[in-house]
């Protein structure tokens, strides 16, 4: 993220608005009381704060690729400590991420959360198939993200910096969930005229001999 992006998604309007954008995805997928989570991209914490008390998880285990968003987390979670895991790596290897702690193994979580980072990982069919290897079967993927409509408007272009090759649309994005074991069927909003992408999957349980 530039400048101008990490200043916004740290200001009060941008808590706003995922307070708003968490309640949406509650009516979508339900609470996640008592589960292990991950989140991919907790940026300053918030997101984080909101998995815990809103959602009602347990434990979350979150990442970051920018120290200085995990400084930030780290301020903002004090008072959660030993339910929360804050760690400097990418959401396309939460093992890495995760080494010596115990998080990121094969079907690990019960949820994992994305608070609109997806969009900004190039490789992002990586990043949702990372997602699906580490969700326990029958867990849920509680998705917030920007797609490809938003990203071409001349706003977002000339105020943001975000990959400019392989962005998703919102049908994308649902098509690409399947493919890795992920279900949302009609769990899922558009908002401003599919600027937006909110939504639910769950991961298949096993079927036959698999494990």
């Amino acid at each position: 993220m530039n400048a101008i992006e990490t200043a916004l998604v740290n200001s009060p309007p941008r808590r706003w608005l995922q307070h708003y954008e968490a309640h949406a995805l509650v009516r979508l997928g339900g609470r996640t009381p008592g589960a292990r989570v991950a989140e991919v991209g907790c940026g300053s914490g918030y997101g984080t704060k909101l998995i815990l008390d809103q959602f009602g998880a347990a434990r979350v285990d979150a990442v970051d690729l920018d120290p200085a968003m995990i400084t930030r987390a780290t301020r903002r979670l004090r008072r959660y400590a030993g339910r929360v895991l804050l760690a400097q790596g990418s959401a396309t290897d939460l093992l890495a991420a995760f080494s010596g702690a115990g998080g990121g193994k094969d079907a690990d979580y019960d949820a994992v959360f994305d608070f609109a980072i997806i969009h900004h990982i190039p490789n992002w069919r990586d990043a949702v198939a990372e997602v699906a290897r580490v969700l326990k079967p029958g867990g849920r993927f509680f998705f917030d993200e920007v797609t490809a409509t938003a990203l071409a408007r001349p706003t977002y272009r000339l105020l943001f910096d975000h990959p400019g090759q392989d962005r998703f649309t919102a049908g994308e994005f649902l098509a690409e969930l399947p493919r890795h074991g992920l279900h949302v069927g009609d769990r899922w909003r558009t908002r401003v005229g599919g600027d937006y992408l909110l939504g639910v999957a769950t991961k298949s349980e096993p079927t036959g001999g698999e494990q």
